[in-house]
């Protein structure tokens, strides 16, 4: 029984050298001269002015949710076109239901201002 993790234990021991090795040799070999510029926080363009645990706004939230939402919406479009022909018109259908629900949530959200960023 245990052979039959062999295959996973090289391949897991394999990937953990070359992974610390691509690592080290960047470190290595790599450019390093670091200056105060280099060095300074970056965060969208200016220094930080508040507390790091500082609440963010709620829209950043709905925002996020929205392209999680659309994003699965996309990579279920390929596997769902690929497999078109053999699962016929009852896999159609249930598509077009997926895709209602999803632009009535969209429509919510449109409706509530959560694409609106004041």
């Amino acid at each position: 029984m245990l052979e039959n993790y062999l295959p996973i234990l090289i391949f897991i021991c394999i990937t953990l050298v070359m992974g610390i090795g691509f690592f080290v040799v960047g470190k290595l070999l790599g450019p390093s001269n670091p200056d105060s510029e280099k060095m300074s926080p970056y965060e969208c363009g200016f220094e930080a002015f508040e507390d790091a645990r500082m609440k963010f706004d709620i829209r950043y939230y709905l925002v996020a949710i929205l392209f999680i939402i659309f994003d699965l919406e996309i990579a279920f479009f390929f596997p769902w076109a690929v497999a078109l022909r053999e699962i016929g018109m009852v896999g159609f259908w249930a598509m077009m239901l997926f895709l209602g629900v999803l632009v009535i949530g969209f429509i919510y959200e449109w409706r509530k201002g959560a694409l609106e960023w004041e």
